[in-house]
């Protein structure tokens, strides 16, 4: 039975990868105890220790205006660790399994970016994503990178969450509506993980590494986003301050923050969904899935 190791598996997906993955092999799941992301050699140890017969990277440094303040803290996270693993990997004939993020791109436009449109991240946090892809590329020929974006899930922090609560406290919600990306649930990121990942056992030889594009399907703004979750709250009859009518869309330039957001956070997923031969569904049904869980 192989033995998939999973970094940040207390993570928002990280905890789904943990499930996804257990039909497979033998899951050892790591957290910051485990593995210390910002030391390169925690991360040879704990590879050492558990000799893994892959690695799945879902762990990162996500504060993104954060990261604009700790920006060697981010890079080691991000950028420097990855290279690690797939450095560690190549010796062993280890593939990595590695996320990144709509982030390395301008987010500018209206079209969705394909894998290979030029990469030029506008924030420190984007940035240490982009090297850390470079990183695993330079390292080792066998990894699967996998952008994603607006990842939601019911375990950590995320958007969702953050407007249930604020629906509960406020009676009024001024919501950024420039900003286009598709919610994709953490749940659906493992999926197609664990599928990818049973292809590359069922034919080793043959499997097609790369740079893939993975999120869900159709495309939103945050203030839609937001009345989404908030009727679905109300449907629930989830005792609640403000109803969807209530949230006012603005322009990003009304609500600065540190770190630069993509206004274009669409990714296009045909290279993904022909090579593997899946069908990524609407957004909805991923935060509904969610919502659900958080619910029941």
């Amino acid at each position: 039975m192989p033995r998939i190791l999973i970094t940040g598996s207390n993570g928002q997906v990280g905890f789904e990868l943990r499930r996804a993955l257990a039909p497979l092999g033998e899951v050892i799941g790591l957290t910051r105890r485990d593995m210390d992301l910002g030391d390169p050699a925690s991360i040879v140890a704990a590879l050492d220790r558990h000799q893994p017969d892959l690695i799945v990277n879902p762990a990162a440094y996500t504060a993104v205006d954060k990261a604009e303040s700790e920006p060697e803290l981010a890079r080691a996270v991000n950028a420097v660790a990855p290279g690690v693993m797939a450095q560690w990997g190549a010796v062993r004939n280890v593939p990595l399994v590695h996320y990144s993020t709509d982030y390395v791109f301008e987010g500018t436009g209206v079209t969705s970016y394909r894998e290979d449109a030029s990469v030029n991240p506008q924030s420190v946090y984007g940035a240490t994503k982009c090297d850390g892809e470079s990183a695993v590329r330079q390292a080792f020929a066998k990894h699967l990178i996998l952008r994603t974006s607006w990842v939601v899930g019911a375990h950590g922090s995320n958007f969702l969450k953050t407007i249930l609560r604020l629906a509960r406290e406020r009676d009024q919600l001024r919501i950024v509506a420039d900003q286009t990306g598709a919610p994709t649930s953490a749940a659906l990121i493992a999926d197609v993980t664990a599928h990818l990942v049973a292809r590359y056992f069922a034919d080793r030889e043959h499997f097609a590494f790369g740079t893939y594009h993975l999120a869900a399907s159709g495309e939103t703004n945050w203030c839609e986003y937001a009345c989404h979750v908030v009727a679905l709250a109300e449907a629930r009859g989830i005792d609640l301050k403000l109803r969807s009518i209530d949230i006012a869309p603005i322009a990003t330039h009304e609500y600065p923050l540190p770190a630069t957001r993509p206004m274009n956070s669409r990714l296009d997923c045909s290279k993904l969904m022909s090579t593997f031969g899946i069908t990524l569904p609407d957004w909805r049904s991923g935060v509904d899935y969610v919502f659900d869980q958080l619910h029941d």
